[in-house]
């Protein structure tokens, strides 16, 4: 009776049809439009800079024959996606499935691939236009030579007190933050005080953006009177203040990479004799440190870019001395001058925790 059900109900059961693959035809008929958009815009944008220029006509039409030739090298995947979509509707419909969802597979990826290009290409055309429209009025602004020149020697001199800020900064702020975190932490009813100090702490300074801090710090203290503290420069003040709020921060990273540690690591030391501060020195806050590295160097990043938040209690840092030049010329180039060598000291940092992660990551798999 059983098999007899069974064949029953295999013989109801409908037949699976197959689906045919998705059409790649309007995505290849896109990819090589916006070959032929790029090359448009590029002549465009190509008029427009010789406008611009009236003087340098030549050397602007060679760079637009390069770009338009780079584009156009993309026209070849393009219309190789267009033949693939065509030879899998043709192999569909001669029952060809695999042959057919293999070609449109591939005329989809030419297709994401020209227009990943063709993208690219109008997000930098498009800017060489702004930069060179209403007669380089942004170019003027942002970027002229003359004043750039003139102010690049002094604030990259004055950039120097932003990253005497920044590294020693970073080490009181790897002290307090790693205190604060043990703080936090603290064993037992005996350590319930620290516990409640420690999080009303991170809370606060967590909550409070980190220029009121620098305020309060740079000018509360000197009008306060406080002994010694009043006495001390504007650089100390940032170092102080920046130290405070980002130790906060900084307890966090570090809590998370200690708790992140294996119960059974602890328990191990404790039973070969290992006090709880020699388990936490020796065994803990080695595997932990190594995990928190990337988020740490994170924080550090944004540190080095809230160093120009000193600013605001006189310190001569370097946003402060290209909003000189900027008043002196009535031009942002110095500025510029002053996002430049931020942009050349916190790249390298970014590319470093990425592999930092990956390296982490990989470790983990092997694990």
């Amino acid at each position: 009776m059983t098999v007899t059900s069974d064949l029953l109900t295999t013989e109801r059961t409908p037949p699976r049809v197959a689906t045919p693959p998705r059409p790649a035809l309007p995505l290849a008929t896109a990819a090589v439009a916006g070959v032929l958009v790029a090359v448009a815009l590029t002549a465009a944008t190509a008029r427009s800079v010789s406008a611009a220029l009236p003087g340098f006509s030549l050397p602007v039409a060679v760079c637009a024959l390069v770009v338009a030739a780079a584009v156009l090298t993309q026209l070849r995947p393009a219309l190789r996606a267009v033949r693939s979509s065509r030879t899998a509707t043709k192999a569909w419909s001669e029952d060809r499935r695999a042959d057919a969802r293999r070609a449109a597979s591939e005329a989809r990826e030419d297709a994401w691939t020209v227009l990943g290009w063709c993208l690219t290409a109008l997000v930098l055309l498009g800017a060489v236009w702004f930069l060179f429209a209403n007669d380089r009025a942004v170019q003027k602004t942002f970027f002229d030579g003359e004043v750039i020149g003139i102010s690049i020697s002094e604030i990259a001199s004055a950039f120097g007190t932003n990253l005497f800020i920044a590294v020693v900064a970073q080490v009181l702020i790897l002290i307090w933050g790693l205190a604060l975190a043990l703080a936090r932490m603290a064993p037992g009813r005996a350590g319930r005080p620290l516990r409640l100090l420690a999080t009303t702490y991170i809370d606060g300074f967590r909550a409070v953006p980190a220029i009121i801090i620098i305020y309060l710090i740079g000018f509360g203290l000197p009008l306060a009177k406080v002994p010694f503290l009043s006495s001390l420069s504007p650089v100390w003040f940032a170092i102080l203040a920046l130290t405070l709020t980002y130790g906060a921060y900084v307890a966090e990273v570090f809590r998370a990479g200690i708790e992140s540690i294996a119960p059974g690591q602890s328990a191990a030391a404790r039973s070969l004799g290992l006090s709880q501060s020699a388990t936490l020195r020796h065994v803990v806050l080695p595997q932990a440190t190594r995990r928190v590295v990337p988020p740490l160097l994170n924080d550090f990043i944004s540190l080095q870019k809230d160093t120009a938040l000193v600013n605001v209690i006189g310190t001569i840092d370097a946003f402060n001395q290209s909003k000189i030049f900027a008043s002196n010329h009535f031009n942002l180039s110095s500025v510029t001058v002053v996002a430049a060598l931020f942009i050349l000291i916190t790249i390298p940092q970014a590319r470093l925790v990425d592999r930092l992660v990956a390296r982490e990551h990989r470790r983990g798999k092997g694990a």
